[in-house]
């Protein structure tokens, strides 16, 4: 593998043919311009694959500069682009580089490009985004082709609003290269709790090749990293708050604190857990009140979370993808304070969720962020239904339909993968 990753520098694309090695070889393309959840999804379908076929290789694309922060299995392995962040305005710029963002993405494209000429994949996974961040995925998806190799786009369950998801796709020609490139479609949820493309106007032969895998199940690493350096509160029932990455979270973390300030009648305590993208000042501010407050305690980063998720009483959180897979997953009651700005894709969730019962959410579209109505939910958590008490058949198998679709795919393509690439020899 390693040798594989190195040879991007190299002038020469070696023969697939020529390799020792027959396992399956899986791309990944995952544009992380902020926050944890392509990455982490991205992750789990990564290990899901090598569990499964111990001999097949895989490799992660991703921007995310945290991404050596999170453990893999073997098999799997990463490269590292360049990274850009997002703006307060909604525009971005190149993370660390001193160039323009023109010039940032037109060397992710080319890094992009010869990953996908030199390991020559099988199948290549593209997370959310059909065309890649600003199309930088373009010449690898047509190169691909070419090549035979298998392409499918994953989603998760909710993508945003109709009136902001269409305009959007078409803008960046989203919906055209759904159509020329992907064989499949893998929505990461169930067609009963949401349909992210129902407003776009995909033909029948389109829509024949969605499929609908249930959410994503997360299971227990194999060992704790922080364990002794966990705070006392985690030594009894506490609730989890958790804002993924953190970069957005700022609300709601201040919501949690205001109502423990205002209530002294609140008894669970609570440990906030901030992520590693929290602005350094608000942070500050955040372990100032926390440190004046008995029932409070907080942790900057857990690259696993999952430890923390099955201690927990019960969980607070903004409701992203993989947030939601997690509660799903460890059976949490969990409150939802959904993020409005600048998508409802959490809203939707939220409120879907919601209406089936496996969640309660709590907004400030309708009512005004008071530490009395956040009081009031922290205090309703304990009384909560569990998720299990809601059967809803397929929930959480999408890793098994993920396995399904891959050795249908791996099974079906083999010969035509072998002789386009005999034939290019």
């Amino acid at each position: 593998m390693a040798d594989r990753i190195a040879d991007l520098t190299s002038g020469v694309v070696p023969a697939r043919a020529a390799s020792p090695d027959n396992g399956a070889r899986v791309l990944i393309y995952s544009h992380d311009t902020f926050g944890l959840g392509h990455l982490r999804r991205s992750r789990a379908i990564a290990n899901a694959i090598v569990e499964r076929w111990p001999d097949a290789s895989v490799v992660i694309i991703s921007g995310s500069p945290v991404i050596g922060n999170f453990e893999f299995g073997s098999g799997v392995d990463y490269i590292r682009i360049p990274g850009v962040t997002k703006l307060p305005d909604g525009d971005y710029r190149s993370l660390n580089l001193n160039m323009s963002l023109d010039a940032a993405v037109g060397l992710r494209q080319a890094i992009i490009l010869r990953a996908a000429e030199v390991f020559e994949p099988d199948l290549l996974i593209v997370d959310k985004e059909p065309t890649g961040f600003r199309g930088e995925v373009m010449p690898a998806l047509e190169y691909l082709k070419s090549r035979s190799c298998r392409l499918v786009l994953g989603i998760r369950d909710v993508m945003d609003e109709p009136s902001l998801l269409v305009p959007e796709w078409e803008r960046k020609g989203a919906r055209e290269a759904l159509a020329r490139y992907y064989d499949e479609v893998w929505v990461y949820g169930l067609k009963e709790v949401y349909e992210p493309l129902a407003a776009l106007e995909l033909s029948a032969e389109v829509k024949s090749r969605i499929t609908y895998t249930g959410y994503l199940r997360r299971e227990m690493p194999q060992a704790p990293t922080t364990t002794g350096r966990y705070p006392k509160v985690t030594k009894r029932p506490f609730i989890l708050v958790t804002t993924g990455g953190g970069g957005d979270g700022d609300e709601l973390m201040d919501w949690v604190i205001s109502a423990y300030e205002a209530d002294a009648t609140l008894e669970m305590p609570a440990l906030l857990l901030f992520g590693p993208f929290i602005n350094r000042d608000r942070r500050r501010a955040f372990l100032d009140r926390i440190a004046r407050h008995p029932k409070l305690d907080a942790l900057t980063f857990d690259n696993k979370i999952e430890f923390l998720m099955q201690k927990a009483d019960s969980i607070v959180a903004m409701g992203g993808y993989n947030t939601f897979c997690e509660i799903l997953s460890f059976d949490k009651r969990a409150l939802i304070v959904p993020r409005t700005r600048p998508r409802l894709e959490q809203h939707i969730r939220a409120v879907q969720t919601e209406r089936l019962g496996l969640v309660r959410m709590l907004s400030d579209m309708d009512e005004a962020r008071t530490p009395e109505r956040m009081a009031a939910a922290l205090r309703s958590l304990a009384s909560q239904p569990r998720p299990s008490d809601v059967v809803i058949p397929g929930l959480m198998d999408g890793i098994d339909r993920i396995k399904e679709r891959i050795a249908a795919i791996l099974d079906s393509s083999r010969h035509g993968i072998a002789a386009t690439r005999q034939a290019a020899e």
